[in-house]
């Protein structure tokens, strides 16, 4: 819970995924999905593209709210070879991607940025996790896309779903992966005066 003199938290997204682990931190908030155009700009990188994103996502919630709130905003993406795999767009796209990923490694990233005071204090930091993934035929691929769980998600696969199956093994925070790191948000929210007690 937050302290009595601390703003109310405002997760910027809808993804169930962020507001579970926000909650295993035991924190109150409410769930406010940001509107933005999420697009990356000419040659932008993907660090620049997360932490740029994530900061927008929490200005928008911001500028709805009062000044006594402070917003969390996020942004995850999945990189491969320098390149940004995105949310596949059908079916035969998470294919696309998938058969990308498995048999090597890749890197997810998400930018985690804190905004306050009708957004005149804000706060954006980066992580990276690095995702070994094990070779996967197109029968088995085929039959992950069929259970549903890819199409919502970037790279299609999921970590903490079914597709945890291809995965060999992750190289750093597995939270980050999921679409919050836990450790680094509650180092955010700490220093923002809230208090979160992972459980």
């Amino acid at each position: 819970m937050a302290h009595p003199e601390t703003p109310p938290l405002v997760l910027a997204s809808g993804s169930p995924r962020r507001k579970h682990l926000l909650q295993a931190m035991g924190l109150t908030f409410v769930v406010h999905p940001a509107d933005i155009c999420e697009r990356a700009l000419p040659s932008e990188a993907p660090r620049a593209l997360v932490e740029r994103l994530a900061l927008a996502k929490a200005h928008a919630v911001a500028a709805e709210h009062g000044h006594s709130t402070v917003v969390l905003g996020s942004d995850t993406v999945v990189v491969q070879g320098g390149e940004v795999l995105g949310k596949p767009r059908d079916a035969e796209h998470a294919m696309e991607l998938l058969r990308r990923l498995v048999g090597r490694t890749h890197q997810v990233l998400t930018g985690v940025a804190l905004v306050g005071g009708g957004g005149a204090r804000h706060e954006v930091i980066c992580v990276e996790s690095g995702v070994v993934m094990r070779p996967a035929d197109e029968d088995e691929l085929r039959r992950y896309i069929a259970v549903g769980e890819s199409l919502d998600k970037a790279g299609a696969y999921a970590l903490q779903g079914e597709g945890r199956r291809f995965v060999v093994r992750v190289e750093g925070s597995e939270s980050n992966v999921i679409g919050l790191p836990v450790d680094e948000t509650c180092a955010l929210l700490r220093k923002a005066g809230f208090d979160p007690h992972l459980r």
